[in-house]
């Protein structure tokens, strides 16, 4: 367990979102669409960034520091806009025409469906670095001050005596996660599909609520009181810590990599005729330059190296292992899938 002090914990659900969830119009930079910057310049170039919410701190310095380069580099001023949500519904923002040249989402089964409508290249994980992961976390459970109940890992979370937190699957891409956490964890203990079931069918019987999203997750469990424990990203807590605040919280060692991926939007990008500028910064993002201003929000570097800034995880899976996030998405959270018939179990 990694304990610290605690301190205002009802102040982490404010945290969690950073900039909060409303989808909003952020702009970067000079929004002119002429270069006046003398003999050689060229015309301007404005990108437009969608993203999920957590990352945004990141950005806006990563963004900066890539303008400057460009312009030093290229005599051409960049700007952007940005907007930042949940990632389902941000995704479903860009399929009903948010001309987004780049997406930064919470896990790659949003950009598969990107694809699925032809915004993005149905091989955007072969396009990229690092098969277009940005930025990793793992998941951690926070728990009360002092850890009463003495959570240690993902199978005391199916102890009848804990109560705990998280958003709704269906609804929420942090939560798939969370899920996918807890079934690994019964697979990795040496059971089948059968057990896994049966465990992860145990452990949300102690879900006292499942709110739509993350942040309302978080407000339940920090601001209501609600459970004894709440689901979360690793680097949320360490964001939270950099700011101020101090929460005690467990980083299980059998735990999965929380894969966030960048992807490029060429339906709109080769509309907007700004790929090259996009490409780069794309590009960019993966330098460790841009690296470390991820690192500085609490995410694990994006290369599966050691860190002695995070805890080591014994076991570390990923989704790849369960077929990517098109198929434990249609398995699991499709309509009758595996989670509507655990959800029918607990009653």
């Amino acid at each position: 367990m990694i304990t610290v002090s605690q301190q205002v914990l009802r102040s982490i659900a404010g945290l969690f979102i950073g900039t909060g969830l409303s989808l909003s119009m952020v702009a970067c930079g000079n929004q002119s669409k002429t270069n006046s910057s003398g003999a050689g310049a060229k015309k301007d170039v404005e990108i437009t960034l969608v993203g999920y919410a957590v990352p945004k701190a990141a950005h806006d310095v990563i963004i900066k520091k890539f303008v400057a380069k460009w312009q030093q580099e290229h005599n051409q001023k960049v700007t952007f806009k940005q907007t930042y949500g949940g990632s389902g519904s941000q995704t479903r923002a860009v399929i009903d025409g948010l001309p987004a040249d780049v997406v930064h989402l919470a896990l790659g089964g949003d950009v598969n469906k990107l694809a699925q409508a032809s915004l993005v290249a149905k091989d955007w994980d072969k396009k990229l670095p690092n098969n277009a992961i940005v930025a990793r976390s793992v998941a951690a459970i926070i728990t009360r001050s002092g850890n009463p109940k003495k959570i240690k890992s993902f199978a005391d979370l199916a102890r009848p005596d804990v109560k705990w937190v998280t958003a709704n699957p269906k609804t929420s891409g942090g939560a798939r996660w969370n899920f996918l956490a807890l079934w690994n964890s019964a697979i990795k203990a040496g059971g089948n599909e059968a057990k896994a079931t049966e465990f992860v069918t145990a452990a949300f019987k102690n879900v006292v609520v499942q709110p739509k999203d993350a942040r309302e997750a978080t407000d339940a469990f920090a601001k209501q009181g609600q459970g004894d424990a709440l689901l979360n990203y690793e680097n949320e807590i360490l964001f939270a810590k950099e700011r101020g605040q101090s929460l005690d919280y467990v980083v299980p060692d059998v735990n999965v990599s929380i894969d966030t991926p960048v992807a490029i939007v060429d339906k709109n990008v080769d509309k907007h005729g700004n790929r090259e500028v996009v490409e780069a910064f794309v590009n960019y993002m993966f330098t460790p330059e841009s690296q470390a201003e991820f690192v500085k929000l609490g995410y694990r570097p994006a290369a599966t190296v050691a860190d002695p800034r995070f805890p080591k995880v014994k076991t570390l899976s990923n989704i790849a292992e369960y077929g990517g996030w098109s198929d434990f998405q249609k398995k699991f959270f499709d309509d009758r899938g595996v989670y509507d018939k655990i959800e029918a179990g607990k009653k």
